[in-house]
């Protein structure tokens, strides 16, 4: 235990700058939700349930300009109703795309499992309902390819202009919002009308500031990820002008309705009281992902982000050699979880997905990605997808493992 306690110190040592930087970020996240709670008069009656229609639910609406505020957007839709962040994010693009628009992705193809929203014959998808797609990849050093973009924006007016923050299940860096701002500048300026559509799961109080700070019409994401802080038990956010979702809410509920209705029994004090704790959980989740990543990196795996540059989100990618090398590396995630810590995950073929995938999700929240997790598809390049850590405490124990294992 010497020498893994020696290792963890050489590690922790290196990264002293990198914490230092994560903790001013928190900082300044958590004082902007604080302000944000103070300024809409958050109470204990917020956090009530309501069942039926849910008509006047002050906590529903109340949650939703908490983050219209804290995203720095007009209006929000938060619920439970939006079982996951592809769910949220289907939403947003059946909500704005009309038959015949465009819908431009300029971060190449979405995160697999929207693959059925965009392409299918037979299935409800946005082919199916006659929106046409395009995309443009990023450039090899992840940067946008503006030259391309400009030409496709100028030539097709599309009705959205969509990124994504994350990497998905690819070895490219995640995305800073401070470099989005010039492209969105210039798209506007060519395109006034397309809507800027951000997925931003993962990437959320990574920075101090979101892409709605910087001219996107919508961010959209997971409350089992980022905002939820670990302890919201379901949901996703959509936020962004008034406009955009006016549009979007007569999908997620209906054209008559839009945000009128919407009730949840359980009460939502874990969504608030999540939403407060998420700058810090946030943090605790990139100074573990950092400590793991600087093992690796010592031990000679290539990571992404390397560990001289900042993160724009809480996923830490490890690539190894061999689909062996990566399966171990993701049962070790699983057996210092503390929940179902005993369990061996093993590939299998999960829905959405082209490829088994394995993942180690021990956690309090199903499938809760703030919290200590690790999947990946079983196809090479063999790239572990390493995120979250509720207590940099714990990601610190599976390090201890990590230093034995390597």
């Amino acid at each position: 235990m010497a020498e893994v306690k020696k290792v963890l110190d050489e590690a922790e040592k290196k990264l002293e700058g990198q914490f230092k930087r994560i903790d001013e970020i928190a900082f300044k996240n958590q004082k902007k939700v604080l302000d944000a709670f103070i300024e809409l008069k958050v109470s204990a009656q917020c956090f009530a349930g309501t069942t039926g229609y849910g008509y006047d639910d002050v906590g529903r609406d109340t949650l939703a300009k908490v983050y219209a505020k804290v995203f720095g957007g007009e209006k929000a839709i938060v619920s439970p109703i939006l079982t996951c962040g592809t769910h949220a994010i289907s939403t947003v693009l059946y909500g704005l795309l009309r038959p015949g628009d465009l819908m431009l992705s300029i971060t190449g193809a979405p995160y697999d499992t929207l693959h059925d929203s965009l392409f299918g014959k037979d299935n409800g998808s946005l082919e199916n309902m006659w929106v046409k797609y395009k995309q443009i990849e990023l450039k090899s050093d992840s940067s946008f390819n503006e030259q391309e973009i400009y030409k496709q924006v100028k030539k097709y007016k599309p009705q959205m202009v969509y990124l994504q923050r994350s990497r998905g299940y690819t070895s490219r860096k995640a995305l800073s919002p401070y470099d989005m701002k010039e492209i969105f500048d210039n798209i506007k300026r060519i395109s006034k009308d397309s809507f800027i559509v951000v997925d931003n799961c993962y990437g959320e109080f990574v920075d101090d500031i979101e892409p709605t700070n910087v001219g996107a019409d919508v961010v959209v994401g997971s409350l089992i990820k980022n905002p939820g802080g670990g302890l919201a038990p379901t949901g996703g956010y959509i936020v962004g002008s008034e406009k955009a979702i006016d549009k979007i809410s007569t999908r997620y509920t209906n054209p008559s309705l839009k945000l009128e209705v919407g009730s949840f029994e359980m009460g939502y004090r874990l969504f608030y009281q999540g939403l407060f704790m998420a700058p810090h959980t946030v943090a605790q989740a990139l100074k573990g992902t950092a400590l793991v990543g600087q093992i690796m990196e010592d031990k000679g795996y290539k990571v992404v982000p390397s560990n001289d540059e900042k993160p724009q989100d809480i996923v830490k990618s490890v690539i190894f050699n061999t689909a062996d090398e990566l399966i171990k590396f993701v049962q070790t995630v699983q057996k210092v979880s503390p929940v179902d810590g005993y369990v061996l995950p093993l590939p299998w073929d999960m829905p959405g997905y082209t490829d088994q995938v394995i993942m180690a999700a021990g956690t309090f929240v199903g499938g809760s990605s703030i919290e200590l997790s690790c999947d990946s598809p079983i196809r090479a390049p063999y790239i572990a997808y390493f995120q979250g850590g509720l207590t940099y405490e714990h990601v610190k124990a599976f390090a201890e493992k990590l230093i034995e294992l390597y």
